[in-house]
C-alpha cells in the first residue's frame, strides 16, 4: 500500500507535469498546426504593430557585428542594411534583437522575433520548421587555419582524425561532421571563441563562410584561409536566406520582392557590404591596454546590468526562499508538497535552461522582455537554493526555544518572527553571502537571450576588436572586484552580529 501523503504528492507532481506539457503544446506552433490551422495575417500584424523584429547573431562580420556608435554599441552589417530595406518596403521600422546563433530558430518559432537574417543557409531540415526567402547572397565555405599549418592542411581531407571547430547550428558545422572522417568536432556558439580556440591550438581548423573568414583573417595575425573543398552532397546550400515563421507566406512574398530588387541592382555586394566594412574597427596598430580602455563604456554598462540583475534577483530570491522554506517545514501536506516540487525541480534543472524556458516558453504566451525574463528566471532559481539554506538555519535552532516562547504566550508566527528567524539568519549569513556571490556569476547566463550584462558586453568587445583573451581578462577582474567587495561586506556584518551576541 502506498502512503496516502506520498500518493497525494505523486498526484500533484503529475498534475504539474501535465500543465507543463500543455504549456509546451501552446508554445510549439508545429504541435498544434494540424489541429488549429491559421490564416496568414503575418504581414498585416507586422504593419499593425509598426515594427519588424529581426533576430541575428552579431559575431559574423561583415554580415552582422557589433560596433561603436557614440560610445555605445550598435549592431551593424550588410544583413542589417538588408533587414532595414525589407522593413522599409513593408512600411514599418526594423528592430534588431541580438542572441546566440543556436537560439534564433527557437526565438522565431516562439514569436519573439519576426524574421531571421544572420548569414543563414537553407537546409532541408530547417525548411521543415521555417519558411525561407529566395537567396540574397551566395558565398562559399573556407577553412581558417594557423599559418604554421599551411603545408600540412590543404583541404578538409587533411583534417581526418583531428580536432575541428564549428559554430553550433551552422551549415559549416554539419559539413564538417558529415564529410571529415573520424573528426573530433568541437561545437561552440560564438565564432570569436572558435578563432580563439584555433589560435591557442585547441582545434586545427575552423570551417566558416568565406567572407566571414576573410574578415577574421584580416584582423588576426597568425591565421589564414584556404578553400575547404567540401562537396554539396549534404543538401546544404551556400546561399544566404532570410527565414520567417512557418506559414508566413505574406512576409516571405514581401521580403522576396525586396530581395529581387536588391539583386537586380547588385546592392548587397556593391553597397551593403562596403558600407558595413566602414564600421569595422581595425585595432592592429593599437596596444591591448589602449584598445580595452577605449571600450570602458561597454564594460561599465555591463557591470551596471550585472549588479542590477543580481540585486533585484537576490531580493526576490530571499522572499521566495523564506516562503518556500516555511512551506516545506509546514505540517500542511499540500504546502509541503508544492515546496518540495518547486525546490527539487529548480535545483534539478540548469539555470540556462530555465532562462531560455522563461524567455522563449512562457514568453510565447506572455511577451516578456529579455531583461525581465533573466531577472525572473534567476530569482526563481535563487529562491530554491535560499529556501534550503533558510530551512537548514531554522532546523538548527533548538526546538526548546520554540517551546519556551510558546509557553510564555507567544504565537507560532511570533515565535518564528522574533525568536527563530533572527537566530537562523545569523547562522546562515555566510551561506547567504556565498549564494549572492554565485548569483552574480550566474547572471552571465542571461547573455544567451541578449541581456547586456558583462558577458554580453565582453562578446561585443571581442567581435569589434577581434581580440579574444583581453576582454575575458577584463571581465574576470571586474567580477573579482564585485565579488570580493560583497565578500568583505558580508564578513563585516557577520562580525557585527557576533560582536552583538558576545555583548
Amino acid at each position: 500500500m502506498i502512503n496516502p501523503k506520498i500518493k497525494k504528492i505523486l498526484l500533484l507532481i503529475a498534475t504539474v507535469m501535465l500543465a507543463l506539457s500543455g504549456l509546451l503544446g501552446m508554445v510549439n506552433p508545429s504541435a498544434n498546426a494540424k489541429a488549429q490551422p491559421t490564416h496568414d495575417n503575418y504581414l498585416k500584424n507586422v504593419k499593425k504593430k509598426g515594427t519588424l523584429v529581426m533576430g541575428t547573431a552579431p559575431d559574423y562580420p561583415p554580415y552582422e557585428f557589433i560596433g561603436k556608435n557614440n560610445g555605445s554599441s550598435q549592431v551593424y552589417g550588410a544583413d542589417i542594411l538588408l533587414g532595414q530595406k525589407i522593413a522599409h518596403d513593408m512600411g514599418v521600422k526594423l528592430k534588431v534583437k541580438s542572441m546566440s546563433f543556436d537560439s534564433l530558430m527557437v526565438a522565431l518559432r516562439t514569436g519573439k522575433i519576426d524574421m531571421i537574417i544572420a548569414g543563414l543557409n537553407k537546409t532541408p531540415q530547417r525548411a521543415k520548421s521555417v519558411d525561407f526567402t529566395n537567396s540574397y547572397y551566395t558565398s562559399g565555405t573556407d577553412l581558417v587555419i594557423n599559418k604554421k599549418d599551411k603545408n600540412k592542411i590543404k583541404s578538409y581531407h587533411d583534417l581526418s582524425g583531428q580536432s575541428v571547430g564549428g559554430q553550433v547550428g551552422s551549415v559549416q558545422y554539419d559539413l564538417a561532421k558529415s564529410q571529415i572522417k573520424n573528426v573530433n568536432l568541437k561545437g561552440m556558439e560564438s565564432v570569436d571563441d572558435l578563432v580563439l580556440a584555433l589560435k591557442t591550438g585547441k582545434v586545427s581548423a575552423v570551417p566558416m563562410d568565406a567572407s566571414v573568414a576573410k574578415a577574421y583573417v584580416e584582423h588576426n595575425s597568425g591565421i589564414m584561409q584556404i578553400p575547404a573543398g567540401f562537396s554539396a552532397s549534404s543538401g546544404a546550400s551556400s546561399d544566404n536566406n532570410a527565414a520567417f515563421s512557418k506559414g508566413a507566406k505574406s512576409l516571405v512574398a514581401s521580403a522576396n520582392k525586396t530581395i529581387q530588387q536588391v539583386q537586380a541592382k547588385h546592392e548587397y555586394t556593391d553597397q551593403f557590404v562596403p558600407q558595413a566594412i566602414k564600421h569595422m574597427t581595425n585595432n592592429k596598430n593599437q596596444s591591448v591596454a589602449n584598445s580595452m580602455w577605449s571600450y570602458k563604456d561597454y564594460f561599465l554598462k555591463g557591470t551596471e546590468y550585472t549588479i542590477m540583475i543580481s540585486l533585484i534577483s537576490v531580493c526576490f530570491g530571499i522572499v521566495l526562499g523564506i516562503i518556500f522554506a516555511l512551506m516545506r517545514l509546514s505540517h500542511n501536506w499540500l504546502l509541503h508538497a508544492i515546496a518540495v516540487v518547486y525546490i527539487e525541480f529548480i535545483r534539478g534543472t540548469p539555470l540556462m535552461v530555465q532562462i531560455m524556458f522563461v524567455y522563449f516558453g512562457l514568453g510565447a504566451v506572455v511577451n516578456v522582455p529579455a531583461l525581465t525574463s533573466g531577472i525572473v528566471a534567476i530569482s526563481i532559481n535563487s529562491g530554491a537554493y535560499v529556501a534550503e539554506i533558510i530551512r537548514s538555519g531554522i532546523t538548527s535552532i533548538n526546538v526548546g526555544q520554540s517551546e519556551a516562547s510558546l509557553s510564555l504566550g507567544l504565537s507560532q508566527s511570533q515565535t518564528m518572527r522574533y525568536i527563530v528567524l533572527p537566530q537562523a539568519i545569523k547562522n546562515i549569513w555566510p551561506a547567504l553571502g556565498n549564494e549572492f556571490i554565485s548569483l552574480i556569476k550566474n547572471s552571465s547566463l542571461a547573455s544567451i537571450i541578449g541581456v547586456g550584462e558583462l558577458m554580453y558586453q565582453m562578446r561585443a568587445v571581442q567581435a569589434d576588436t577581434y581580440q579574444g583573451i583581453a576582454p575575458i581578462a577584463v571581465i574576470m577582474i571586474i567580477y573579482f572586484i564585485i565579488t570580493f567587495a560583497i565578500s568583505r561586506t558580508m564578513k563585516f556584518y557577520e562580525g557585527k552580529m557576533n560582536h552583538g551576541t558576545n555583548n
